[in-house]
């Protein structure tokens, strides 16, 4: 089963790597000859297939496929480009997209792109790219803006680590940021990140190298990209083409008809859901970020029968997008301290 509840924002998209796991036998023990945990018969009778899901637990799925959601980006020729966000961005010369990220967690942190050199790559020094997300309707922080997740990324900072620049507001691409700057001293590793918010969305860009002026001619490239209008520090609540994104918006207060969902099965994960409800009042798209297929069948038969008043902005009614937690609810971390940036132009 698929779960990231746990996982603290940005740290699992700085720090990614590959962990070992080794088993130390005593040297007065003997394996076991036929069989067993450690047996000596290396070679399983029937090999197993690769680049596969043997057994598929909570994964992200959506009620249409046709509206874009937050992992719906893709790179074409060397423009990462994200509908869900507005999200368009131009790579550096030779860099790609060599791999795919994993799916969405039940906390709602997403990979979104993970960028690095290509082979034809000429710089003195390599480094990457991790374009990632945050919803921030279930960040387990509590943060509600993008610069309070930031301060709790600087506060809970190991201290193997070393601030370089505290989060610090600044423009980029004609849009508001904040800048966190730290280094692995042991490792020689420089961490630049880049974030704002787009549609209650975290959108961070985290760049990785030991060359810091290769890291600093990357950022200044982030003022090629194109953001949504709505994009910002005190803004990102959606609007325009988008609908506009409003936490607990699914309570009583609005509601008009609620049906329970019918789910055969006990199981104990959290479900995050993202709904868009139209101008009429009914939900017209689902997105789960992590749930097992018979879960998403029963919540989404609930879901359609859901009624909610319509919303309006300036007499006229607009669309809804909000979150709910079915199932188990994440034990939320402390809740973030006041955030503060200095401001400085970028």
């Amino acid at each position: 089963m698929h779960s990231g509840s746990a996982r603290l924002p940005v740290f699992v998209g700085l720090l990614m790597g590959a962990s070992l796991i080794g088993v130390c036998r005593g040297q007065g023990q003997e394996a076991p000859q036929n069989g067993g945990d450690f047996s000596q018969q290396l070679q399983p009778t029937k090999k197993l297939p690769t680049d596969v899901i043997l057994v598929k637990g909570a994964w992200a799925s959506a009620s249409d496929s046709v509206t874009p959601v937050p992992e719906g980006g893709k790179v074409t020729g060397n423009v990462y480009d994200n509908p869900y966000f507005g999200l368009d961005y131009t790579l550096s010369p030779d860099w790609i997209r060599k791999y795919d990220g994993p799916p969405p967690s039940d906390s709602g942190y997403y990979v979104l792109a993970q960028i690095q050199p290509a082979s034809t790559f000429k710089g003195p020094q390599r480094g990457s790219l991790l374009i990632a997300a945050e919803d921030l309707f279930f960040s387990p922080t509590r943060a509600t803006s993008a610069l309070e997740l930031i301060n709790f990324t600087r506060r809970n900072l190991q201290a193997d680590y070393t601030v370089t620049r505290a989060p610090t507001q600044v423009r980029f691409a004609g849009h508001s940021f904040v800048r966190f700057d730290y280094v692995s001293p042991v490792a020689g590793l420089h961490w630049h990140v880049l974030a704002t918010q787009i549609r209650c969305h975290l959108v961070q860009f985290v760049f990785t190298s030991r060359d810091t002026k290769l890291l600093e001619s990357l950022i200044q490239d982030t003022n090629k990209m194109k953001l949504p209008d709505e994009a910002g520090l005190t803004a990102g609540m959606g609007g325009g083409a988008a609908p506009v994104c409003i936490r607990n918006y699914a309570s009583d207060e609005h509601l008009v008809r609620k049906v329970d969902p019918i789910l055969t099965d006990r199981r104990f994960n959290p479900v995050p859901v993202r709904i868009i409800i139209d101008t009429d009042g009914r939900v017209k798209h689902i997105h789960f970020l992590s749930a097992f297929p018979d879960q998403s069948k029963g919540i989404t038969e609930a879901l359609l029968q859901w009624r909610f008043k319509p919303y309006l902005r300036d007499g006229q009614p607009v669309e809804v997008e909000t979150g709910i937690m079915f199932g188990r609810v994440p034990r939320p971390t402390p809740p973030p301290a006041t955030a503060t940036a200095s401001t400085v132009k970028g």
